[in-house]
């Protein structure tokens, strides 16, 4: 396992776009919130590009993360959106490059692509968190202040639940293991290639947005016979937002579905987690060990059982 250096308040913070591109005046607002808090930004040249959707063509935005990391005076890089794009650009990545200049990288959604290739390749601990279009409409405290406190390699974190979001507990337990995870649709798409995600002794966390609720019991049941699900420790689903049904109801809901496809495995499972597309987004380190406690509805947490950066 490799670990970047703690992020320090004046460390120089790259920021990309290696998915989709961002509109210029949203790019804008949303890096003054890292500029007051006293950060300095590099602007990498993915921001100012246009192929259709795209952030520029797979090899611009793969340069544009080399780059980042070869940069030694970025401390830490972080996407400003998703979008669709990443299964382009993982090949043209220099994982040998990463490898020696290991640092912060963090992003969700499309990002759980790199994410977790250049955890699996380098062995670099990466972040499923926010990223610029997070705070697009506002500051959620919640969300900059636990980054900030992963980031900067506070002693064993806890991750609880913000109070404006509810759990719901589908089986209790405590479990221990590694933090594995992102966007279902992503994960799938590893199915049957090289990068396929190995799970065992995981603490498995899964989100999503803007599915059909047979489409999403679909990469539910993918995932349970391609054994995704057989060696994990815990299981988490994040905010499931702007999931929708058709014509006919499909009359069962998220929980249901989750325990129709999962209700023999002897692990805790929770949803509702503060991760992935919903309001409260968690910093979550991929392949560090954590310990996941669904004992009682009032005292949840994930925490973190070792600094995610090198203090």
């Amino acid at each position: 396992m490799i670990k970047a250096k703690s992020l320090r308040k004046g460390d120089c913070i790259g920021i990309i776009s290696p998915s989709y591109w961002m509109p210029k005046k949203t790019l804008l607002n949303t890096m003054s919130f890292f500029e007051r808090q006293g950060y300095s930004l590099n602007i990498g040249n993915s921001n100012s590009l246009r192929w259709g959707p795209f952030a520029g063509k797979p090899e611009q935005r793969a340069e544009d993360i080399n780059s980042m990391f070869e940069d030694p005076d970025v401390k830490a890089i972080i996407c400003a959106r998703g979008g669709y794009g990443a299964n382009r650009v993982l090949d043209l990545l220099d994982y040998e490059l990463i490898k020696k200049n290991p640092k912060i990288f963090i992003g969700y959604s499309d990002i759980t692509a790199y994410l977790t290739s250049i955890t699996q390749k380098t062995g670099l601990v990466t972040f499923h968190g926010p990223m610029l279009v997070s705070f697009k409409e506002r500051l959620i405290k919640y969300n900059f202040g636990n980054m900030l406190k992963v980031l900067k390699g506070d002693e064993k974190i806890k991750i609880h639940y913000p109070n404006k979001l509810k759990p719901r507990i589908l089986r209790s337990g405590i479990a221990k293991g590694k933090l594995w995870g992102g966007n279902m649709t992503l994960l799938i798409n590893r199915f049957g290639t090289k990068d396929n995600l190995n799970t065992e002794n995981a603490i498995l966390f899964l989100e999503d947005i803007d599915e059909y609720l047979y489409a999403f019991e679909r990469m539910l049941v993918q995932m349970r016979n391609a054994g995704m699900f057989d060696k994990i420790k815990g299981l988490i689903f994040g905010e499931l937002k702007e999931m929708k049904d058709q014509e006919i109801p499909f009359e069962r809901d998220i929980d249901q579905i989750i325990m129709d496809i999962c209700e023999d495995l002897e692990i805790p499972i929770i949803t509702n987690f503060p991760c992935g597309h919903g309001t409260y987004q968690a910093t979550i380190p991929l392949s560090i060990d954590a310990e996941l406690n669904v004992t009682d509805a009032d005292s949840i947490y994930l925490k973190l059982l070792e600094p995610a950066v090198e203090t």
